[in-house]
């Protein structure tokens, strides 16, 4: 809409009650984001890692998150000055890239606990050739002393 409002040059007028929509449309858009995406570079972190560097991984998560959030949000308005909407499309092209990326790359976790993880990434067809036997090994005994 704003691309069809402004076009390629970025000059024109928009009315109230289209100014209103584009607003609704963004809060829509953030809602979302905020209900799927969004907590996903929270949570995917925190039940990949083992418990040994989970406090590490998650404090090296969040110093790239802040950092790219930082980023992010100090090259929006230059780049929408030059872009005008394709700004949206570049956007839209990475959140294409993440789904694609997180279907082939990321194993489902569900059900699985965090002591089992090795064994997930082991299985994984790309993972698997990181992780060593033995990690795998010792997870199951770590399991198996556990029950005893």
């Amino acid at each position: 809409m704003i691309g069809v409002k402004f076009g390629v040059a970025g000059t024109g007028n928009i009315g109230k009650s289209d100014a209103n929509l584009i607003v609704a449309l963004i809060c829509i858009y953030v809602a979302g984001f905020a209900w799927s995406w969004g907590p996903l570079g929270w949570l995917v972190p925190s039940e990949i890692s083992p418990l040994e560097i989970r406090s590490a991984a998650q404090a090296i998560n969040v110093s790239v998150n802040m950092f790219f959030t930082f980023l992010v949000a100090q090259l929006f308005l230059t780049m929408l000055c030059h872009m005008k909407f394709g700004l949206f499309f570049f956007f839209a092209f990475f959140v294409v890239i993440m789904t694609i990326f997180i279907y082939l790359m990321l194993p489902e976790t569900k059900n699985v606990p965090i002591e089992e993880m090795n064994r997930v990434w082991k299985a994984h067809w790309f993972w698997g050739k990181f992780i060593p036997d033995e990690a795998v090994d010792m997870g199951a005994a770590e399991m198996q002393q556990k029950s005893v």
